[in-house]
């Protein structure tokens, strides 16, 4: 019984991580709830798998959203601010097909997966997209956090 325990406290030393968080220093989490209508041509490319829009309104994340419609009934949503440095003039990431780029370093991030897809061999730690949660209802679709 002793081993057991042992055993059992052997495997708690080892899953423990000194890096308890993986929170992006440079933005901050603001709370928020914005909905789409499909049914308006702002957000009619949202009806398209792989068609991303941004949503530049006021109090919708720091410097706004992407949202990309990834399969029949799934969206994604990311803060629109490159999460590499903090927001600056250059820091509002642009659209490139199915990616966004930073103008600031040229990072490029996909809007499927939020991962950085240049990521340099540095050494130095480098965050992917903030991720929203998108949920649909019917013809809206609501991003918050």
């Amino acid at each position: 019984m002793r081993h057991f325990w042992g055993c059992i406290l052997l495997i708690f030393a080892i899953s423990c991580d000194s890096d308890s968080t993986n929170r992006n220093p440079f933005l901050q989490e603001v709370s928020f709830r914005f909905d789409l209508n499909l049914n308006l041509p702002l957000y009619s490319g949202l009806n398209t798998i792989g068609n991303p829009v941004f949503v530049g309104n006021n109090g919708v994340g720091t410097r706004g959203a992407f949202v990309i419609k990834s399969g029949l009934d799934t969206f994604f949503a990311f803060e629109a601010s490159c999460p590499n440095h903090a927001p600056n003039a250059c820091s509002t990431m642009t659209i490139d097909g199915q990616n966004v780029i930073c103008s600031c370093e040229n990072y490029t991030y996909s809007l499927f997966t939020g991962q950085q897809l240049d990521r340099p061999d540095d050494g130095n730690r480098y965050y992917d997209l903030l991720f929203y949660r998108a949920t649909q209802s019917g013809n809206t679709i609501t991003i918050s956090n």
